[in-house]
């Protein structure tokens, strides 16, 4: 499995140039990771408030806030912790599992194309989440069906991109037939649903948080939570994998066995957030990316960073799909999607010239 994601030249090898001290006047990566999250924290507690605040009734921001809490009149109560509160933190728990799920996927292939939208991952979680509802299960369920979708695509992804030898553009190049193939698949069954689950169904084609309920919050957030516990604990092993595979073997770590506990746990992550919103685009495959060219290389500390920055990013794109578009009711999954699309051409574009200057 590891032979056909090998880098030439690993992130912390021995081969790599020595760190070099920072500028004069520029902080350290060490000091601007507790900077920069402080600062997301800021920001997020804004969005949150402004998600509690405004709606068909709009409060004022102290007592929707209150509210959230459980403080003040019974209708405050009842409209910001059963109607907003739901889909706002269904934005914060999926845009976190995203952007944690691309931040590990990106590592250990060590390409900056890997993500769970790209690699068909979520198309995999909203298969197998609309043919539970295609069988008329619960909504409970939702988050084992996305999980099962998603182990699919990954079976998928191994038969048909994993071979000896293999370079990752071209398993990223497999990702994406396997994205489009199942996401046909989900297209050919909300066609044949019934009237009324083809409603149910959209969320898995445009990604999706309305309507999201306290019973598929705590489900899917509560699993969610667990691989995000599983996510940090393998951080050592992704440290040492950073050094190359002899080097890791060297040191004791089976490789072979690290890879797949870190693959796993990106699918679960990527599976639980679609579960909620389906297939969003955008925020698994960028926000590793700002956050690197920000904080610097990867730590512990810089995951953390790139949940809270995914938990902002969706929770902002839902804001904007709501109140800043002419047309209302559109789905978050537009907005990502529109922001998605140029910077996917990019990264295409930058990989296409390194591999090119690589050759020369």
């Amino acid at each position: 499995m590891t032979d056909g994601i090998r880098s030439t030249k690993a992130l912390g090898s021995p081969s790599s140039a020595p760190p070099q001290a920072p500028a004069r006047g520029r902080k350290p990566a060490v000091r601007r990771t507790p900077l920069l999250a402080l600062a997301g924290v800021v920001v997020l507690a804004v969005l949150v408030t402004v998600s509690v605040a405004n709606g068909d009734m709009p409060l004022p921001p102290a007592d929707a806030v209150k509210g959230l809490f459980g403080i003040g009149d019974s209708a405050t109560v009842l409209v910001v912790q059963e109607f907003r509160a739901p889909r706002m933190v269904a934005a914060i728990v999926a845009g976190t599992g995203l952007a944690v799920a691309g931040a590990l996927l990106q590592r250990l292939f060590r390409n900056p194309l890997a993500s769970p939208d790209v690699m068909g991952v979520t198309g995999g979680a909203s298969f197998g989440a609309v043919a539970m509802l295609a069988a008329g299960a619960s909504q409970a369920l939702m988050p084992l069906a996305a999980l099962g979708g998603g182990l699919l695509a990954a079976a998928l992804l191994g038969v048909f991109g994993w071979r000896s030898g293999v370079s990752v553009t071209r398993l990223v190049l497999v990702g994406l037939a396997v994205q489009a193939g199942l996401s046909a698949a989900v297209t050919f069954m909300v066609v044949r649903f019934p009237t009324e689950l083809a409603g149910s169904a959209l969320q898995w084609t445009t990604g999706s948080v309305y309507g999201r309920t306290w019973t598929e919050v705590w489900s899917a957030g509560g699993a969610m939570a667990v691989g995000l516990l599983g996510a940090f604990a393998l951080h050592r092993r992704l440290a040492v994998l950073d050094l190359g595979d002899d080097s890791a073997g060297a040191l004791g770590l089976r490789t072979h066995a690290a890879r797949l506990q870190v693959l796993v746990i990106a699918i679960v992550l990527a599976s639980l957030a679609a579960a909620l919103t389906g297939p969003v685009a955008f925020v698994a495959l960028a926000v590793p990316h700002t956050v690197r060219f920000l904080a610097g290389p990867p730590t512990a500390g810089t995951l953390a960073l790139s949940g809270l920055a995914g938990a902002v990013l969706l929770l902002a794109s839902d804001l904007v799909a709501q109140y800043l578009l002419p047309v209302g009711g559109l789905p978050v999954g537009v907005v990502t999607a529109t922001l998605g699309a140029p910077w996917l051409l990019v990264l295409m574009i930058r990989q296409s010239s390194s591999v090119n200057r690589s050759v020369r």
